[in-house]
């Protein structure tokens, strides 16, 4: 091998380890919050749902839902596969209630996102 192929092995090896670095494979956690349908999140201000009825109506007229943590940070289900898909269906039982959700977070530009692996009803919630 010459030097040309050398260096060009090098400049391709550092490059696929500073892509692995910047890469987020997203950290195991649990969230816990209240499951409310998006634009609530981000139009009412609110700090919980007004109530399960009116998470559930939203939802399903096609509001994504979210988690929205007691210290107001919002968590947008998203699927791990592509092509991707809705969540809704995952969270719409827990519509209006708080909940503990198992799964992996990511993050960028200041949004957070859930691959939830399980959710529960937080105990005292009906």
């Amino acid at each position: 091998m010459n030097l040309r192929n050398v260096l060009r092995l090098l400049l391709a090896f550092v490059s696929l380890v500073a892509l692995a670095a910047g890469y987020d494979a997203g950290k195991p956690t649990i969230v816990k919050g209240y499951v409310l349908d998006s634009a609530c999140a981000f139009t009412k201000g609110l700090k919980k749902p007004i109530s399960r009825e009116c998470a559930t109506a939203c939802a399903k007229a096609g509001s994504p839902l979210v988690i929205l943590t007691d210290n107001g940070t919002i968590y947008w289900p998203i699927a791990d596969t592509t092509p991707s898909s809705g969540q809704n269906e995952k969270l719409l039982p827990f519509a209006g209630q708080k909940v503990a959700a198992t799964g992996k977070v990511f993050q960028r530009g200041g949004s957070s996102a859930l691959v939830i692996e399980k959710v529960e009803l937080l105990s005292g919630q009906k």
